[in-house]
């Protein structure tokens, strides 16, 4: 398996089991202290960590099939996204510091940056020549 292949896996599967530790806490512990709204907010962290860390494994995947450039770029924007779209979701929901969704937008982006070289990467590797 080539670096970058074990590398996108191993950051998607953690990033899994941080979206399943963190939506338990959030379900068990923080529904006794949060807001509905916070409450609300965190869970919407969570839910985009999971889907993106299933993108991570993807990601993953096709690396180990598609040795290009675009595929790599593609799963670091993944990656800063959930850092920065989640993380910012998290730190609001959790201290009530409404500033910081000034970036929260940011890592939607990145997200959709990353599907988008995902997509590229695909279409480009995806050609069939004809002899």
């Amino acid at each position: 398996m080539n670096h970058n292949a074990r590398v996108f896996l191993v950051l998607g599967a953690i990033n899994s089991m941080l979206a399943i530790i963190l939506g338990a806490f959030g379900s068990h512990i923080l529904e006794m202290t949060l807001t509905d709204k916070m409450l609300s907010t965190f869970q919407v962290g969570v839910d985009y960590q999971f889907y993106h860390s299933l993108a991570l494994i993807l990601t993953g995947i096709t690396a180990q099939q598609l040795r290009d450039s675009l595929i790599c770029i593609s799963g670091w924007l993944f990656f800063i996204g959930i850092f920065i779209f989640s993380g910012s979701l998290y730190v609001i929901s959790l201290t009530g510091i409404t500033a910081v969704g000034v970036i929260t937008p940011i890592g939607g982006i990145l997200w959709i940056l990353a599907w988008a070289l995902f997509a590229l990467a695909a279409l480009k590797n995806g050609r069939t020549r004809v002899m």
